[in-house]
């Protein structure tokens, strides 16, 4: 498919081609607020729209899946008055997003330790999975207090306590079953993972799900991501080889 970039060209998307599984570390907000004068929350608020833009285009592309990092369990060490308001925006989202995300058939599902929020916004998302359980669009998957190194100590901890069930033996775990044990169990191995913002990291994000993920970073700011640099971020992924890990 041919998509217009905002500098006049065209590039072409090969729809072949299409990563199935795209993951996003929703990096830059609050520089962005630094660069425009603003309180840090309005940076939030912008990269809430960004959310909205960039969803809508994954699912126009025909994206299978769309992992973004919401809030990791580090951001609890930020200012409580700045979590608070997260939180007030997480509810405004899950609030206002509803009929856009059900007239794109997207289903949203929660990863993470997302049940031991505070309750307006856990009851919050908890609504946003129900209504929109029946889409069978793009999957968007919110990770809500999400860190990997938790992910994967949670994932330990029910195999062991399955080996000491008698449910499984120690001789058949293997990687096809630890992926049954992460929050992403049953999805499409992750393809990409796009991270504005222009740092060089994965911040705990998907550590185990990227391991043959293709990265690419950018210096554009979360809230002024948009389909144009989703487009060519898609456009890098389709130019390189994957060989995972062979000659």
């Amino acid at each position: 498919m041919s998509v217009s970039l905002a500098a006049g060209s065209r590039l072409s998307v090969d729809p072949g081609t299409l990563p199935r599984h795209i993951a996003i570390i929703m990096d830059g907000n609050r520089r962005w607020a630094h660069r425009h004068g603003v309180p840090a929350i309005e940076g939030h608020r912008r990269g809430m729209v960004a959310l909205r833009g960039v969803t809508r285009a994954a699912s126009d592309l025909g994206i299978d899946v769309l992992t973004v990092y919401g809030f990791s369990t580090e951001n609890w060490n930020r200012d409580v008055r700045e979590i608070s308001l997260l939180f007030e925006l997480c509810v405004h989202f899950a609030r206002g997003e509803l009929l856009e995300l059900r007239r794109n058939n997207v289903r949203v599902r929660v990863i993470g330790d997302w049940e031991s929020l505070p309750q307006a916004p856990r009851l919050a998302l908890a609504d946003l999975q129900n209504q929109t359980a029946a889409n069978t669009g793009l999957l968007l998957n919110l990770a809500v207090n999400y860190s990997s190194h938790a992910e994967l100590t949670r994932a330990v901890a029910a195999i062991a306590r399955d080996v000491a069930g008698g449910k499984i033996a120690p001789e058949a775990i293997n990687e096809t079953m630890i992926g049954r044990y992460l929050y992403t169990a049953g999805l499409p191995d992750l393809d990409l993972l796009i991270r504005p913002g222009g740092e060089h990291r994965l911040s705990n994000f998907l550590l185990y799900q990227a391991a043959y993920a293709e990265l690419v970073m950018t210096d554009v700011y979360w809230p002024d991501f948009s389909k144009d640099d989703l487009v060519r971020a898609l456009i890098v992924f389709q130019q390189r080889e994957r060989r995972f890990g062979g000659a």
